[in-house]
């Protein structure tokens, strides 16, 4: 079975991340700038919670919230599921099947390492298909 730590090892590690004390408004505008659709939100390195665009679109649009007003930290979602390296990408496609989210923070022993959203799931899932065909292409012809 193929662990996160195989996965993450294919992209490039990067971790973006917000302070519980800036305004959803400036939240956005990081999470434009790195064309993102989530970001991180820590305190002292530590994950508090995780802020996307469905928080955006429920907790602030919905609620008829300012984002200029509203402190991320009321916008997020706190202590959101997190994996490691050893997880699956199995396991992780579950969660994100079950709890209905796009993005999982990679944390070991209380460390941020990084985030790994569905579209990243996909392609490694696609690109680890594509090399077993080939492989099995090599074997039958060979």
């Amino acid at each position: 079975m193929k662990t996160v730590k195989q996965l993450f090892d294919t992209k490039q590690p990067r971790i973006v991340a917000v302070p519980e004390n800036i305004s959803v408004l400036d939240a956005l505008k990081v999470m434009t700038d790195k064309n993102i659709s989530a970001v991180l939100v820590m305190e002292n390195e530590k994950l508090s919670g995780i802020f996307t665009e469905r928080d955006y679109a429920r907790k602030i649009i919905l609620q008829g919230k300012s984002s200029k007003d509203t402190l991320i930290s009321e916008a997020m979602t706190a202590n959101p599921i997190t994996i490691n390296f050893s997880d699956t990408i199995d396991y992780c496609m579950e969660l994100m099947t079950e709890k209905h989210i796009r993005h999982l923070p990679i944390v070991v022993n209380d460390e941020v390492k990084g985030m790994v959203s569905i579209g990243d799931v996909v392609k490694f899932i696609i690109a680890d298909q594509k090399q077993t065909i080939s492989q099995l292409e090599s074997y039958i012809s060979g």
